[in-house]
């Protein structure tokens, strides 16, 4: 399986925002954003749309701000990894994690975990 990893572990190519195209495809992937609670509301299809990582997009857990700082790509290249931020954003992970398997198909929760749920593994790649 082919991978596009993250600096913080998720894999893009298994990812159902990364991969969506389609405006009814965005249209899910919103509302299984909001469903699983990464979304505090549901979002336009042009809202949702991947747009990728870079150096400005504004990253919850402070991590592109960390790797400017600490001058690399991704965050298992940081003398400091594993480090609190990667603790705290594991852990959160975890819960979403849980609520995913309460509130998603089979088939949904399997994507989301190949993309999202399988962070300690990539990071340690």
């Amino acid at each position: 399986m082919q991978e596009k990893i993250t600096l913080c572990g998720d894999n893009c190519l298994s990812c159902p925002r990364y991969m969506a195209q389609k405006d009814e495809e965005l249209e899910h992937v919103a509302e299984l954003w909001y469903r699983i609670g990464w979304r505090d509301k549901m979002l336009s299809a042009k809202e949702i749309k991947c747009k990728g990582c870079s150096s400005h997009k504004e990253c919850i857990y402070h991590l592109v701000e960390c790797i400017r700082v600490h001058n690399v790509q991704k965050c298992n290249q940081c003398t400091n990894f594993p480090c609190v931020k990667i603790s705290e954003m594991l852990q959160k992970s975890d819960q979403y994690q849980k609520v995913a398997k309460e509130v998603c198909s089979e088939e949904e929760y399997n994507q989301l975990k190949t993309a999202f749920f399988n962070k300690r593994d990539n990071l340690e790649k």
